[in-house]
């Protein structure tokens, strides 16, 4: 018998293009879109994860192509694109790639301003654009998701460039969901809480990132952080037709550390 449920989150027969791909929620995110039956173009500057994550996807029965890139190029993003719309068509963009940034205000720098810029905002741009472009060209609707974070609901030290890329990748969500929408392409932003993933670990000695973990366990209403596997779920949700009369939102999980209207 059919199984609406279930059938709302099948994605045989899509093809889905993953940047940051390589670990964390990105990798995280690829697999899950296999499981539920797309071939997944996973994209990231890191070649060795990516063949970690094609593995993986290989292990569930998946199908995954490889694109190594920078995503600050637009150039490298644009071709990537192309040749996974040129190979299998394009059904879906997860746009994840991103860098973590500390620094105060009065520290910051033109230089840390411009990395984090090139990469957390243009980045999703570019991907966000050339998928657009595809999805238009092609008439068959798509759906787009970005990676926004739940910095863009909270203030807290250190967090200018980093916050201000995501609140642009915000506004860039919301602005692109009502230029697409028309074309039948949804637009949402997944704004994650603290998730324990190399890029929040990498900057921390195991006593202070046990600290930090505990500091925003104590946070949440459900008393933990977040997994990628937590996020990947939110993915999927956006990317799949479970979410067909979704466009231009932000879905949290963050464990309820932050709850705006």
């Amino acid at each position: 018998m059919p199984n609406p449920a279930r059938n709302a989150y099948d994605l045989t027969g899509r093809t889905a293009f993953i940047t940051g791909a390589a670990s964390g929620i990105g990798r995280a995110s690829a697999v899950l879109l296999a499981e539920a039956g797309a071939t997944v173009h996973c994209a990231d500057r890191d070649e060795h994860g990516l063949h970690g994550t094609a593995t993986a996807i290989k292990a569930v029965g998946g199908t995954a192509r490889i694109h190594t890139l920078d995503v600050s190029d637009r150039t490298q993003v644009e071709a990537a694109v192309q040749a996974a719309e040129e190979a299998d068509g394009l059904d879906v963009l997860a746009a994840i790639a991103g860098v973590m940034h500390s620094s105060p205000v009065l520290e910051t720098t033109d230089e840390d301003l411009d990395r984090v810029l090139a990469i957390n905002f243009k980045g999703i741009l570019y991907a966000c654009q050339a998928a657009a472009r595809a999805m238009i060209a092609a008439r068959r609707g798509g759906s787009i998701v970005t990676m926004a974070s739940g910095a863009v609901d909270t203030g807290g030290p250190g967090l200018l460039c980093y916050g201000a890329a995501k609140a642009a990748v915000v506004q860039l969500t919301k602005t692109l969901a009502t230029e697409a929408g028309p074309h039948g392409i949804r637009v949402n932003a997944v704004a994650p809480g603290w998730i324990r993933t190399p890029m929040t670990e990498r900057h921390n000695n195991s006593e202070a990132q046990t600290h930090t973990e505990a500091l925003m366990s104590r946070m949440s209403p459900l008393g933990r952080v977040g997994d990628p596997a937590d996020v990947a779920q939110a993915v999927l949700h956006l990317a799949s037709d479970a979410s067909s009369f979704t466009t231009g939102q932000i879905l949290r999980p963050n464990g309820g550390v932050a709850m705006p209207w």
